[in-house]
């Protein structure tokens, strides 16, 4: 019985944290079915994203903090959506007003809204971690999985090298979240595999509303590559190092506060 509340716990905390991706999911259902007037569908997709944003900073369940590293990871999905589109990876047939070269501005808000979870889950599960690695290896390793998205279309892919250098470098990491004051503690690699394929099953939702769409899906929708899932789980091996690289800086930082002012 104690099991199962603490499952019933974990599953309310999870889902409070989801409370971006889940709207986006629903506006991407709705417009879908139910046209909008006045404006494309892309267009209303980025206004009501814009309004969800404020509405979570406004009423408390994202903070300034948040809301910058949340801007950070629009900016890095508008860039990589702007070259994948551009190499044919994918694309967004329906019309809209704010699009740069064939990218609505809302996409942005897909990667966004995955560092929102991140943010939040990490807040209310008072997420801590055990044997992180040094700042040194993890910002480079970082960067290297973000280039190879851009770099495999002009070289060789080596998304498997970088996610056997991942499992290497993380292999006695942890990850540890508090439910109902009990803390729990689970392998960081199996973490980055889990968040990986539930965003996989998440992206066949997206392209089956239309959120955009897959050279094989443009007659019919089909069911995403599986392969695609070694893609995901690299983006969100990246968005978690950056997410725990700047919670490691600024709980560094207001650790050396706290001293200073000791010191004082």
């Amino acid at each position: 019985m104690r099991a199962l509340k603490q499952l019933v716990r974990f599953g309310w905390e999870q889902a409070l944290s989801c409370v971006f991706p889940v709207v986006i999911f629903a506006s991407l259902a709705i417009t879908q079915i139910i046209p909008l007037p006045l404006l494309p569908r892309y267009d209303w997709l980025l206004i009501i994203c814009l309004i969800m944003q404020w509405w979570m900073v406004r009423s408390g369940l994202e903070t300034r903090d948040e809301l910058k590293v949340i801007s950070l990871f629009h900016l890095i999905g508008i860039t990589l959506e702007l070259f994948k589109t551009h190499m044919g990876s994918w694309s967004y047939p329906e019309e809209g007003y704010f699009k740069i070269f064939g990218v609505p501005l809302y996409s942005g808000f897909m990667y966004a809204s995955v560092a929102s979870y991140l943010c939040q889950a990490w807040r209310r599960l008072k997420v801590e971690l055990v044997k992180w690695p040094p700042f040194l290896i993890v910002v480079p390793l970082a960067a290297a999985i973000y280039l190879n998205f851009f770099t495999h279309h002009y070289w060789i892919d080596v998304r498997w090298y970088l996610s056997a250098l991942v499992m290497l470098v993380f292999w006695q990491s942890w990850v540890t979240y508090k439910v109902g004051g009990i803390r729990y503690r689970m392998p960081l690699a199996l973490s980055f595999v889990l968040i990986g394929f539930f965003i996989w099953i998440a992206e066949n939702i997206a392209t089956f509303f239309g959120a955009w769409e897959y050279p094989n899906q443009t007659e019919a929708w089909s069911l995403v590559h599986l392969g695609k899932v070694s893609s995901w789980l690299l983006l969100v091996i990246v968005s978690f190092l950056i997410v725990a690289t700047l919670k490691q800086v600024k709980g560094s930082n207001y650790s050396n506060k706290i001293d200073n002012n000791q010191f004082l």
